[in-house]
């Protein structure tokens, strides 16, 4: 079976197209930077790689790009009706969806009634799944849910200290994300230590950030809540705030919920603190003096530390510290600055390995290091198409 894999981040597109079982990789690619006139298209196939630079207003732009390589640029495939399952990742399920999904007309309209607590991401969702049904209008239609890998929370970590009705009758909790991430790395790390009985932490890195406590290959802590705008600065999101400089904002200010809504998602994080969401233009920036971007690595870093503090706490103890996601897997400065003055914890950092590349799960702690520093490519396409090829199995 050939099964293709959509996964729409906020900003970006990634995609790989498999033969399942055996998980034989016949392309893969990305878009980046989506919403910028140099956006970036990537496509791989086993004989050649295309990129090209060229403005992609929007995902349902992305995805069309796409298609177009899949169908005619590269003739991967001979029609639309080669493809027998495409599954899509989906950041919020709510109460709704703890498993993977077959897609209906009424699972998309529960997608889109979530939208309000994933404004970057289920409407991007959701216009991927639309335009895939008409593009691939005979293969099945399955959404893979960030949120599952967390329903192992335990409700004193996932309630919110609010009045109890709130919670029971308006599902106010902590849902998490990037749960397909976090479940695939922590299997990776669990068969890489070889103990099932592991206390791992892994951070995902990205665009969204966030950071999870994994006991036992269950998730029992997490930086994103209720939205995916808490927890860890992100590209454009805050993160963790006071929630009292909303009502500031609005008396003060004037400004409408929605206003700072779109302020807190959308114009906040790096963006906010710097001008720039990618980090890879804020460490160049930082690295030739700009002072507002080595004090914004500085708080990304610093927020990243308390976490792990917390996670050890509630994991009573660390035997591995994952890296991984775009930023996790490449920023090696990133990496440095957080494990920097960690040694208290076990943490100690092996700066010449840390600078090496890889493609692979590898160490960069030191010999000396009580818990391990992995970084882990992610691979959330793979874990999707396994987990919509099982819904049919």
């Amino acid at each position: 079976m050939k099964v293709l894999v959509l996964n729409s981040g906020s900003s970006s597109l990634k995609f790989q197209l498999f033969e399942m079982p055996d998980a034989n990789i016949m392309c893969s690619g990305m878009v980046e930077r989506i919403g910028f006139e140099d956006a970036k298209f990537i496509f791989k196939t086993r004989k050649e790689t295309i990129e090209t630079v060229q403005s992609i207003p929007d995902h349902k732009s992305g995805l069309e790009l796409v298609a177009h390589h899949l169908l005619d640029a590269s003739g991967l495939i001979a029609s639309a009706n080669a493809i027998d399952i495409v599954g899509h990742r989906v950041v919020h399920g709510g109460k709704h969806f703890s498993d993977t999904t077959e897609i209906t007309t009424a699972v998309k309209a529960k997608i889109k009634a979530l939208s309000s607590l994933a404004p970057l991401h289920n409407p991007a969702n959701l216009e991927g799944i639309e335009v895939a049904e008409s593009i691939f209008p005979e293969a099945r239609q399955v959404a893979v849910f960030d949120t599952a890998f967390h329903q192992t929370i335990p409700e004193y970590a996932y309630r919110y200290a609010i009045p109890k009705r709130y919670s029971e009758d308006y599902n106010i909790r902590k849902y998490g994300f990037h749960g397909t991430s976090h479940k695939y790395v922590s299997e990776q790390a669990i068969r890489y230590l070889d103990k099932a009985h592991s206390k791992i932490i892994t951070i995902h890195l990205g665009n969204g950030c966030s950071i999870t406590a994994v006991k036992e290959g269950k998730s029992i802590d997490h930086s994103l809540g209720f939205s995916p705008n808490t927890g860890l600065i992100m590209g454009t999101r805050s993160g963790d705030i006071d929630a009292s400089i909303i009502f500031y904002l609005a008396n003060k200010l004037h400004l409408s919920l929605s206003e700072i809504s779109d302020l807190l998602q959308k114009k906040s994080g790096m963006l906010g603190l710097t001008g720039y969401s990618d980090l890879r233009d804020i460490e160049t920036q930082a690295q030739n003096g700009n002072k507002a971007c080595q004090l914004a690595l500085e708080m990304n870093a610093y927020r990243i530390k308390k976490y792990i503090g917390s996670y050890v706490a509630i994991l009573n103890g660390l035997d591995a510290l994952v890296f991984t996601a775009g930023i996790g897997e490449n920023s090696s400065l990133m990496r440095q600055m957080v494990c920097e003055d960690l040694d208290y914890l076990g943490i100690a950092l092996d700066e010449i390995r840390n600078e090496k590349r890889s493609k692979h799960i590898r160490e960069i702690n030191t010999d000396t290091s009580s818990a391990k520093i992995l970084v882990i490519p992610t691979n959330e396409e793979l874990e999707i198409a396994k987990q919509a090829m099982a819904l049919y199995q």
